[in-house]
């Protein structure tokens, strides 16, 4: 029998999952990430909106290591699947540390919900991982030292890359990463399917069930550290915490991280910083630090 919510309950998952609804001026904090990406954009070298696939918005940015072979980061921004003001522009400030550190580092777009479904999403994720893997070396990465980070929404379609069987891209490649970040994920998706955002990203139980990485078993055995800001709602810990037991189970190495004071935006303020935690963490998982 079908369970309709009422609409207190609705209400609930909106304020537990829309930082919008509970992180005052969250639009500063996406203005000022913006302007800080934008003086890196300036000061390192780089190569932007390079097309890796059919769809307009498949586009991505490349900051090249000084170094030949180094190990490649790439990043998925989130902004729940469709919103177009939230993208690869807003984090460029996450490549100044990592190539300070010796990493190439790669920053993804996509297209967006109503425009497309999440399926959709996930598949242009993958063709931008392996256009990654074929063409990085031109970039001084390793495309045999692949790691990978998302936030939000990014972070769900990092753990879609987590559960996608590689093989079918590169041969005998069932695994095709070296280590995982996931940062304030969506890990089971079935909630949003009853909350404000289900005009716009039309999920059905079909797709919750093989969109959700909480459900998928994990085709990579890659360490990870599953992430969320002290300061976010219960059930944002519930889905990272839930996710880190998860991997677990599948005998994934998988280090929870709460980081103090930081609300849904903080996190990935914190990571244009090379001095904090979070950011060493990212060094020290490719070896570098």
């Amino acid at each position: 029998m079908t369970h309709h919510l009422t609409k207190s309950e609705i209400k609930f998952i909106n304020y537990q999952y829309l930082p919008g609804l509970t992180v005052k001026n969250a639009s500063k904090y996406l203005e000022a990430s913006g302007v800080r990406s934008a003086r890196v954009r300036k000061k390192l070298n780089c190569f932007l909106d390079i097309q890796y696939g059919s769809a307009l918005e498949q586009k991505l940015d490349v900051f090249p290591s000084p170094n030949k072979t180094s190990p490649v980061h790439i990043f998925i921004h989130g902004g729940y699947w469709r919103a177009k003001h939230v993208n690869k522009t807003i984090y460029s400030h996450i490549a100044g540390p990592l190539v300070g550190a010796g990493a190439t580092v790669v920053l993804l777009d996509y297209a967006l919900c109503p425009s497309v479904r999440i399926s959709e999403i996930v598949k242009q994720i993958q063709d931008g991982v392996f256009w990654v893997h074929k063409n990085i070396s031109k970039y001084n990465g390793n495309p045999k030292k692949l790691f990978l980070s998302g936030h939000s929404a990014g972070g769900h379609l990092a753990g879609m890359m987590m559960a996608t069987d590689w093989s079918k891209y590169v041969n005998n490649t069932k695994a095709l990463f070296c280590g995982f970040i996931f940062l304030s994920g969506l890990f089971d998706i079935e909630p949003h399917r009853h909350s404000s955002l289900q005009k716009d990203i039309r999920l059905t139980k079909k797709d919750t069930k093989n969109f959700s990485p909480m459900y998928l078993r994990p085709f990579s055995a890659a360490p990870s550290i599953v992430a969320v800001g002290g300061e976010e709602s219960d059930l944002f810990h519930w889905q990272s915490l839930r996710f880190a037991a998860h991997l677990r189970f599948h005998g994934v190495k998988a280090h929870f991280v709460s980081t103090k004071d930081d609300n849904h935006f903080t996190i990935t303020d914190r990571l244009g910083d090379s001095r904090s935690s979070l950011t060493k963490m990212f060094i020290r998982q490719m070896n570098l630090g």
